[in-house]
């Protein structure tokens, strides 16, 4: 059986994670767990799951739990705790389903634990690939695609050389914008951007999925994970969200992985790797399938995509810086502080007034952060 640290439980990542441990007590159990601060949620796990310890991002928020749950589990808290949490010697497995860049220095923690990642967060990856990839490669981790295009890029290459791609396919379903004229994006609402038509995540992830900077950052992930360039990897949109990622190899055979959009499938394989496990999740009824199509990304409708480009081909810090003023932009848009237009505009002009540092240290790269973030908030609030 394996132990298997959930790093944001309550989000949807981490809560179809505690399904397929549900599903499968015989191969795991939820041994250690993390949230931001939703203790609600945390405690209904703890008394489920039972795990071994804990840990509650916000301080105030930790304080409270201690007093609700007594001595019943070890309780961290702050990052400093996450990171002293994943280090855990009785830890088999960490998924990584912490939103954002905040996470960063807990997964260099598990790494240097020798804990192998199922790593759902791309946006560290965006941050620090580089610096990720080579301390895991040192401390001889595996990093394990959690993203159901990223699974299925892994899935397909199945250990084959990876100088053997010639191209990688990310297919995206679009959003809930695919056929929605230009003109009408400035109208719309939060509500029309969370309605997303294929997969069921969180918030910011779904404001980036309306945008396509979530593909943007995937194309950087896919970077970091598979050793491919920025001209190797394109975008597909594919409305059905049946093929999940192709590659292309020197050949020029195509070989694509298909699945339901169930994220408990990708997740399951995680966690499993080597091994799959039968399950009851849904399968693909191809006697009801009617059609597979694919189209051509908008980078003029959804210049979010075009910027993400621009970043994985000067590399450097400007992924971080991108993501950063993203992120802030994002956040802000919830907060119903901008439009949904003004979401890539801002990212676009922190980009531009960065200076970028060729080959960023770790130190560099949280200070690139930082200035991005203080950036994009100063634009918005000359907006307001």
């Amino acid at each position: 059986m394996k132990n298997i640290a959930v790093l944001g439980s309550s989000g949807s990542i981490g809560e179809s994670t505690l399904r397929v441990i549900r599903s499968q007590r015989r191969y795991f159990r939820a041994a250690c767990l993390s949230v931001n601060s939703d203790i609600e949620t945390l405690e209904k796990q703890i008394r489920e799951f039972r795990p071994f310890s804990v840990c509650v991002r916000d301080l105030a928020a930790a304080g409270r739990l201690a007093k609700r749950i007594g001595s019943r589990v070890k309780i961290y808290s702050g990052d400093k705790g996450l990171e002293e949490l994943v280090k855990d010697k009785r830890i088999d497995r960490v998924m990584f389903a912490v939103s954002g860049s905040c996470g960063l220095n807990a997964l260099l923690s598990a790494i240097e634990s020798n804990k192998d990642i199922a790593l759902a967060n791309k946006e560290t990856l965006v941050m620090a690939g580089q610096i990720i990839m080579r301390s895991a490669a040192k401390h001889k981790v595996k990093i394990l695609p959690v993203d159901s295009e990223q699974s299925a890029i892994w899935q397909v290459l199945n250990g084959q050389p990876q100088t053997k791609i010639r191209a990688i396919y990310l297919t995206a379903s679009g959003g809930p914008f695919r056929n929605v004229p230009q003109k009408k994006l400035r109208s719309v609402t939060i509500e029309d951007v969370l309605r997303h038509p294929r997969w069921r995540m969180g918030k910011k992830i779904t404001v980036d999925s309306a945008t396509l900077m979530n593909k943007g950052l995937e194309l950087l992930e896919a970077m970091c994970l598979f050793n491919v360039s920025a001209f190797q990897v394109k975008v597909l949109i594919h409305p059905e969200a049946i093929i999940h990622s192709m590659v292309e190899f020197e050949d020029k055979v195509v070989l694509a992985q298909l699945a339901q959009t169930d994220m408990c499938l990708p997740i399951q394989y995680a966690l499993s790797y080597p091994q799959r496990l039968a399950n009851n999740f849904p399968g693909i009824d191809f006697y009801r399938l009617k059609k597979l199509s694919f189209g051509a990304p908008d980078i003029k409708k959804f210049p979010a995509l075009g910027l993400a480009y621009q970043a994985a081909l000067k590399m450097g810090s400007l992924p971080a810086v991108m993501n950063a003023a993203n992120e802030e932009s994002v956040e802000s848009f919830l907060s119903k502080k901008i439009k949904f237009l003004v979401i890539p505009r801002i990212v676009e002009k922190v980009m531009r007034r960065h200076q970028v540092i060729r080959k960023p240290d770790l130190r560099q790269i949280i200070q690139a952060d930082a200035w991005a973030r203080e950036e994009a908030r100063t634009i918005i609030s000359a907006l307001n």
